[in-house]
């Protein structure tokens, strides 16, 4: 297994800079970075909120085209 940063879902939303409910919310939906469940314990790689970072890039608001 490689060196794996893992965040929790306080972590993850100070440095994605979203409140904790706003990223729930988004797991409920699907529209927020991958997640994984250990027990009961909802934790993201940084390399995922990375990635999804990436994949919500826009050049202007015209680009934007809400799921």
């Amino acid at each position: 297994m490689t060196n794996l940063s893992i965040l929790n879902a306080d972590d993850a939303s100070q440095k994605l800079g979203i409140s904790k409910n706003t990223l729930a919310k988004m797991r409920l939906t699907g529209a927020g970075p991958a997640y994984s469940k250990l027990g009961r314990r909802v934790v993201y790689r940084a390399e995922d909120l990375e990635d999804w970072v990436k994949a919500n890039r826009f050049q202007s608001t015209s680009d934007y085209r809400p799921a």
